[in-house]
């Protein structure tokens, strides 16, 4: 009886087939989790089934319209990008899709110029209305030749560009490739000396390069003409701190301390500021404070809140931050951990 039982438990085994789930099932997971407005979840099964299933366009399409719901425009479009480079001509929604993205990221030219090809590729397709009210939206009239629309057009494109500009530079300041992000800041203070942010932002990449020196004798000169920059005093806290000049750094810390920004970007501005200098309690107030939903592309955001949870015995918070954080940010992942930062 022993040995019999012994060849069917065997045999049972061998007739085991372990379940491995294909896109199919990560796809429709997916769906189901977009539906519930569960877009975390919704972009980790989408994401998964998009790389089981490389050749099935559809998955990532529907990747995309998360990202767009969620407000990451340029992820979306990089998505729909790809579907377009391999399946083009099946896939011609797309040309609207991008177009709508275009629009919410106020790159007004490029989506009508989107717009415009979905209508000539699919001049009765399901969006064609839409594609229409959008570009009657934006009311370009590229018919007239007025110089008053010759100096919109002039004054759209240099706008376009400067947001171009921006977008590549926040993403290599928000991956710490400082290298890169100070070739294109460089360009943008040539290009567009009245953008304040740059010069800054230019620092900062400079501090982090090696250049620390050369960064504090900038944001020294640039706060000596403008007391009141905010820019020049998060910096210069971080630099001092970063030098081991507590003393210097302390003068600027008291100043971020009695500051409470209206706008949302220069809200996150202070509060990542007192993470990296180690002041945890004043940063995660801030942080708390903060309107997650108009934050959810940076990836500091996500780091810096995440690092001050941890150190103000908050674990459980701060590694459920990170993970958030490297799902919609996988070059998180490469920068350690809360549990890493000293």
């Amino acid at each position: 009886m022993h040995t019999s039982t012994k060849n069917s438990e065997e045999v049972l085994q061998a007739n085991i087939i372990p379940f491995k789930p294909e896109g199919e099932f990560y796809f429709s997971k997916g769906v189901q989790a977009f539906r519930k407005r569960e877009f975390d979840k919704a972009l980790r099964w989408l994401k998964r089934a998009s790389e089981l299933s490389p050749k099935q366009p559809l998955y990532k399409c529907q990747l995309s319209v998360v990202y767009t719901e969620t407000g990451e425009y340029n992820a979306a479009n990089q998505v729909l990008m790809d579907v377009l480079a391999d399946f083009g001509h099946e896939y011609v929604d797309c040309f609207y899709l991008i177009a709508n993205n275009y629009a919410h990221l106020g790159l007004f030219h490029d989506a009508t110029k989107y717009a415009k090809e979905y209508i000539q590729k699919a001049p009765e397709g399901d969006f064609k209305e839409e594609a229409e009210q959008l570009m009657s939206l934006m009311d370009i009239d590229e018919e007239s030749d007025s110089d008053e629309d010759d100096e919109l057009d002039i004054m759209l494109e240099e706008e376009d560009e400067l947001l171009r500009y921006q977008e590549s530079a926040f993403y290599y300041l928000e991956r710490q490739n400082w290298k890169e992000a100070m070739i294109i800041l460089e360009d943008m203070m040539r290009l567009f000396p009245s953008h304040i942010t740059a010069k800054h932002d230019f620092a900062l990449a400079l501090f982090h390069h090696g250049d620390r020196q050369e960064a504090i004798d900038l944001e020294e000169k640039w706060l000596e003409q403008t007391p009141e920059s905010l820019h020049s005093q998060c910096n210069l806290a971080v630099f001092y701190h970063g030098n081991g000049e507590q003393e210097k750094a302390e003068q600027h810390i008291q100043q971020l301390l009695n500051v409470y920004p209206i706008h949302e970007q220069q809200k996150l501005k202070v509060a990542c500021t007192l993470s990296q200098i180690g002041y945890y309690q004043e940063a995660y107030k801030r942080f708390t404070g903060l309107k997650k939903s108009k934050l959810k592309g940076h990836l500091s955001y996500y780091k810096w809140y995440s690092i001050s949870a941890y150190h103000t015995g908050e674990p459980s918070k701060a590694i459920s931050l990170w993970e958030e954080g490297c799902i919609r940010h996988p070059s998180l992942s490469e920068q350690g951990g809360p549990w890493e930062s000293s």
